[in-house]
């Protein structure tokens, strides 16, 4: 509102005395305004300090690695356990195949043996033909044939066949080879021919 001054007869400006309008409610619903930029940021953790969030994924990554790690130990040491019982079943399948080769070369030659061992029992083992039969009693004792059967061992089923009982001995503690008719032959464990064999009991 202006007033005329008498002295100079300009009008005068009456200074502006409103009160500054205070700020109004914030209507319901309506966001709140930012807290006052001086205030310090609400901080995490009980400890007052923020959580390093990149130790969360380098942990994560060791974890991953070990876990990896040992996968491929499980399967390194499933491999090599295959590994030693495939070798080990081809060892024992070459060495089979090695014994059924030799036993089909080697039974026919039994015979051959028996008539050389009966020559020497007549004392018709002499010259050449001494010469001959022992260069084959090397050679197939070479290839794995061993002989076997004689006087005085145990009688036993798997290797000898009992052809007669002498009746009873009181020097025998158990049933024994009295007399072998004809040697047995085995080429390892397995027997091509078990010796054929006269036997005395115990009293």
């Amino acid at each position: 509102m202006t007033q005329a001054d008498p002295a100079h007869g300009n009008p005068e400006v009456e200074p502006d005395v409103t009160p500054p309008a205070q700020d109004a409610p914030a209507p319901e619903g309506a966001p709140a305004q930012d807290a006052p930029a001086d205030e310090p940021p609400a901080q995490a953790g009980t400890d007052g300090q923020a959580p390093d969030a990149a130790e969360e994924p380098v942990e994560d990554e060791l974890t991953l690695a070990q876990r990896r790690v040992s996968e491929l130990t499980a399967d390194l040491q499933r491999l090599q356990a295959e590994y030693v019982n495939y070798k080990r079943r081809v060892d024992r399948d070459r060495e089979l195949i090695g014994e059924n080769a030799t036993y089909k070369a080697l039974a026919p030659i039994v015979e051959v043996l028996d008539t050389i061992d009966r020559a020497r029992e007549h004392g018709e083992l002499e010259g050449g033909f001494k010469a001959v039969a022992d260069q084959l009693e090397r050679v197939v004792a070479g290839g794995g044939l061993a002989k076997f059967g004689e006087p005085g061992e145990a009688f036993d089923p798997n290797l000898h066949e009992a052809l007669s009982h002498l009746g009873s001995d009181p020097e025998v503690e158990v049933t024994t080879v009295k007399t072998v008719a004809k040697a047995g032959y085995r080429i390892g464990d397995r027997v091509v021919r078990a010796a054929q064999v006269l036997v005395v009991d115990p009293e």
